[in-house]
């Protein structure tokens, strides 16, 4: 592996605690802790949990519940794995620096560049997301118009301070949390059969319609891919970590209270679905197993309650996919690996990445609108495996520091990686694993062979400025 040089090593020490380019003013520390906190609890809550896992129970039936731990347990080792590297030296980067200083410059350029790429296009996927509930509710208005609002409402957020998406990610989550808690809190009534016009299902959906596992093995493994990017997200909290008031305690925090919340709200709320309502039933995917959960519980405007919350989890992950992009152009710049101007910063904001991340957005909205087969097609199924390559380079990265932390600063190790480095290595193969699975449809299929060409041009571009930069050096 190559080692990152020392003034590239100097360059990411500063990002680390917050300094511009060449001395200039620092990133604010306008986090606090209660936002980071809520920004922990309601990352893990994403559109997707609500949207689309009606497919993998229609795929895996009641076995679901094994496909999201199985998933969640990968989570959260690659969590594990996240908050010690961030732990022991925040940054806004996160995993770009990290891939920095462990493996090299075209490491942290290659994974930093294509971790962009997917926010960017992300933010472009939930703003048209949430138009178009909008346009439900008020069908003599056109998408572009609230897509448009949106855009401007969350890019000016982000331009005035970080405080700003602190506290919209605050509420989001508080009331993403609220109502997946009362969702739970219902579910378990019903299941008890102490909830008021409801019997006790029992096991019958659980084992009947031909079992747990209806559609054997294959059911199984064709919902596992789709459990996987559920998790979406949780990266974030290690680049916010980098302006809040206590970064080290703040990452530590959100990394040790990770394996509760996967539990209670993924695994626990599919567990709850598909004891209430039989695996086949036509409405878990046309409506989504949460809608068709309360509807069986005579939950009054049901479908729109549902509704509301996707509209919140949509926005929520815009404005935390508009921060995310503009931190990480801005750590990129601050190394030398993006345009310099990306690393400028006013007001504890750097404002021409913020600006730069939702004109991306902006021209990704519109080309779904003019080319949504082609141009904006390719463009999801280039970032469609990203987060799984992402996750790969937090993996090797942690091989790489854990060992070099315990030689040189073993104080730093306030959180630590699990039984090192057997369940690195377990991560590792989980990952390749899903990537292997994801060969055996035609959709995803496409997605890993976008994404494997984009990771190769990156790392070619990023080994090619590395070179130059030695040679110059």
């Amino acid at each position: 592996m190559n080692r990152t040089p020392a003034s590239s090593a100097q360059a990411h020490d500063a990002e680390a605690v917050g300094g511009g380019r060449a001395g200039g003013p620092p990133l604010s520390q306008g986090l606090k802790q209660r936002h980071l906190s809520m920004i922990a609890l309601g990352g893990v809550i994403g559109a997707g949990l609500f949207v689309s896992s009606g497919t993998g129970i229609a795929a895996a039936g009641p076995s679901i519940v094994i496909a999201y731990v199985l998933s969640g347990l990968l989570v959260m080792l690659v969590m594990r794995m996240l908050g010690e590297m961030s732990a022991a030296n925040p940054a806004s980067g996160s995993f770009s620096v990290h891939a920095e200083r462990a493996i090299g410059p075209w490491a942290g350029f290659t994974v930093g560049w294509m971790f962009y790429a997917l926010l960017c296009v992300a933010i472009a996927a939930e703003a048209i997301g949430a138009a178009g509930i909008v346009v439900q509710w008020l069908p003599d208005t056109q998408s572009w118009m609230w897509v448009t609002l949106f855009m401007v409402l969350f890019c000016g957020a982000n331009l005035a301070a970080v405080g700003n998406f602190g506290e919209f990610e605050f509420w989001f989550a508080a009331l993403k949390i609220t109502a997946i808690s009362l969702f739970l809190v219902l579910g378990v009534l019903a299941i008890l059969g102490v909830l008021p016009g409801t019997d006790a299902p029992g096991t019958a959906n659980l084992t009947g319609n031909h079992g747990f596992m209806p559609n054997g093995l294959e059911g199984l493994i064709l919902g596992l891919p789709a459990t996987v990017f559920a998790y979406g997200g949780l990266e974030t909290v290690t680049i916010a970590a980098a302006e809040s008031e206590r970064p080290v305690q703040g990452v530590a925090s959100a990394v040790r209270t990770a394996m509760w919340r996967i539990a209670v709200f993924y695994v626990g709320s599919m567990l709850v679905a598909v004891t209430l309502i039989p695996w086949n039933d036509p409405s878990v995917v046309a409506e989504g197993p949460y809608v068709a959960v309360l509807k069986h519980l005579d939950i009054p405007a049901a479908g729109q309650l549902m509704n509301v919350i996707v509209l919140v989890a949509l926005l929520s992950a815009m404005n935390a996919n508009i921060y995310g992009a503009s931190r990480m152009a801005y750590s990129l710049a601050a190394r030398g690996e993006g345009p310099a101007f990306l690393g400028k910063v006013s007001g504890g904001v750097p404002r021409a990445a913020v600006g730069l991340s939702c004109t991306f957005g902006f021209v990704a909205v519109e080309l779904s609108y003019q080319w949504p087969d082609t141009i904006f097609k390719w463009l999801l199924n280039m970032v469609g495996a990203a987060v799984l390559i992402v996750w790969g380079f937090i993996a090797f990265s942690q091989l790489a520091l854990r060992k070099r932390l315990e030689r040189e600063a073993p104080g730093k190790l306030v959180v630590k990686m699990w039984l090192f480095p057997y369940l690195t290595w377990v991560a590792l193969a989980g990952i390749v694993a899903v990537l292997v699975l994801m060969t055996r449809e035609s959709g995803t299929r496409t997605q890993l062979y976008f994404s494997a060409g984009l990771t190769v041009a990156l790392a070619v571009v990023g080994y090619i400025k590395q070179r130059v930069v030695a040679v110059r050096g």
